[in-house]
């Protein structure tokens, strides 16, 4: 993966994107950190953005334009990025610190909603992750977020389902893991 993102155009300025994309619980923030850390051993300039740092349970992907506007739009005019970063240590997010994006030679976007089509045309790559029934996704966010996630993620889970359907994420996806 690493190597055809390299060799792959930037499309974003100077900038090549990496969307990690895929349903919650799939492992797409675990996946991104190991890309991440590849990248860097080569020497590689790179910032990671996670979707979770924008979405909130009533908002899961309208946030958009906060994205384009601090980080997308600035990287591709070669300027750093900043946006609000979401805290969601009490369980209920409320903007939380300012987060600065150092322009980057690989830009890895990951989360829910990172490979939607209106980014599409600025992507060097997209990667699909399916990981697993909707039912073990579930288990595996509700033991990572607490049981007193479990009612929004369900509702969480539904709305990301009828998303990716429309959107079709999976299948403009270049590389798809499981």
């Amino acid at each position: 993966m690493i190597e055809a993102l390299l060799a792959a155009p930037p499309r974003l300025g100077r900038v090549r994107v990496l969307a990690i994309d895929g349903p919650s619980g799939a492992g797409k923030s675990t996946l991104a950190a190991q890309v991440v850390a590849g990248l860097r051993a080569r020497g590689c300039r790179t910032a990671l953005v996670s979707t979770d740092a924008f979405a909130t349970w009533e908002d899961p992907v309208a946030w958009w334009p906060r994205l384009v506007d601090g980080v997308l739009r600035p990287l591709a005019e070669g300027v750093d990025g900043v946006y609000r970063r979401m805290d969601w240590t009490t369980g209920v997010p409320r903007p939380g610190e300012l987060v600065r994006v150092a322009v980057p030679e690989v830009l890895v976007l990951e989360g829910v909603s990172s490979g939607r089509t209106s980014v599409r045309p600025l992507l060097s790559g997209l990667c699909w992750l399916s990981g697993g029934s909707e039912a073990e996704r579930l288990a595996k966010t509700v033991a990572r977020d607490g049981e007193r996630a479990q009612a929004e993620l369900g509702r969480w889970q539904r709305f990301e389902r009828g998303w990716f359907a429309v959107d079709g994420t999976s299948e403009a996806a270049g590389i798809r893991l499981s």
